[in-house]
C-alpha cells in the first residue's frame, strides 16, 4: 500500500468483526513499527497484546464498570485540558458530535454517557488490543516518541489491511486493565489500541480536518 494511501485510509474503526487476526501478521507490524523515531533511541514504548479470552475477560469487567456507572480509576494524566478552548473546543465538539451519531448515541440522550463507555469498554468488537505503556520515570519527549510508534503502528495495520482504533478510554481502567494484561509494576498506561478487521456494512465515518491554513505556516521560500 503507498503510504499516501495508508494515511488516507487510516481512521478510527468503532465496529470489528470477529475475524481472528494472525499472530503472524501482528509480529510483522510490531517488527517493523520498532523502527518508528525515537529520541536518543530509547524505544520507551511497553506494548502488551491482548486478545483470546483475556480480552474476554477484560471487555467483560470493563463494561460492567460502565454500566453500572462506575467513575473509573483516579486519572494518571488528563485526556484533555479542563480549559479546553477554541478552536480546539470546537473541532472536539463537532467531532465527538458526528462519531457518536453515526453509533446510534443521540447527543441529548441522558444515557449517552453509559452507552458511549459501554461501547469503547467493549473495543467496538475488536479481536485483539494493543496497550501501549511507559515508564512512569520517562518525561514528555518519551510520550512523543510513544505517539510516534503508535502511528507508525498504525499505519503498518493498514498495509496489512487492517483497521484500528486508539482508545485513551482504557485508562479510566488502568488498574483493570494492567491486572489482567500483566503489566509490570512502574508503568504507566498511555492508551489501548483496539485492532481487527472492519465490520462489514458498519458506518464509515471520517471526521473532519482543519484546513491547512489554520495549522501550518510556511517562513521562507
Amino acid at each position: 500500500m503507498d503510504v499516501y494511501e495508508a494515511v488516507d485510509s487510516r481512521r478510527a474503526v468503532r465496529a470489528f468483526s470477529d475475524r481472528p487476526v494472525p499472530r503472524e501478521v501482528l509480529e510483522r507490524v510490531l517488527a517493523g513499527a520498532a523502527r518508528a523515531p525515537s529520541s536518543g533511541n530509547l524505544q520507551p514504548w511497553h506494548l502488551y497484546v491482548v486478545s483470546g479470552e483475556p480480552l474476554a475477560e477484560l471487555k467483560r469487567q470493563a463494561t460492567a464498570r460502565a454500566l453500572a456507572g462506575d467513575p473509573g480509576d483516579e486519572r494518571e494524566y488528563p485526556m484533555y485540558p479542563a480549559d479546553l478552548a477554541a478552536p480546539y473546543r470546537d473541532r472536539f465538539a463537532a467531532a465527538a458530535a458526528q462519531r457518536y451519531a453515526a453509533l446510534g448515541v443521540e447527543r441529548h440522550d441522558p444515557d449517552r454517557p453509559v452507552k458511549i463507555a459501554a461501547l469503547n469498554s467493549g473495543a467496538f468488537g475488536a479481536p485483539v488490543v494493543l496497550f501501549c505503556y511507559l515508564d512512569r520515570t520517562v518525561g514528555p519527549g518519551q510520550w512523543t516518541d510513544a505517539g510516534m510508534y503508535l502511528q507508525t503502528v498504525m499505519l503498518l495495520l493498514r498495509a496489512e489491511g487492517l483497521h484500528s482504533c486508539p482508545q485513551v478510554m482504557w485508562t479510566m481502567y488502568h488498574r483493570t486493565v494492567g491486572r489482567l494484561a500483566g503489566a509490570a509494576d512502574g508503568l504507566v498506561l498511555l492508551c489501548g489500541v483496539a485492532v481487527g478487521f472492519e465490520q462489514t456494512g458498519a458506518p464509515q465515518l471520517r471526521t473532519d480536518r482543519a484546513d491547512m491554513t489554520e495549522t501550518v505556516t510556511f517562513v521562507g521560500s
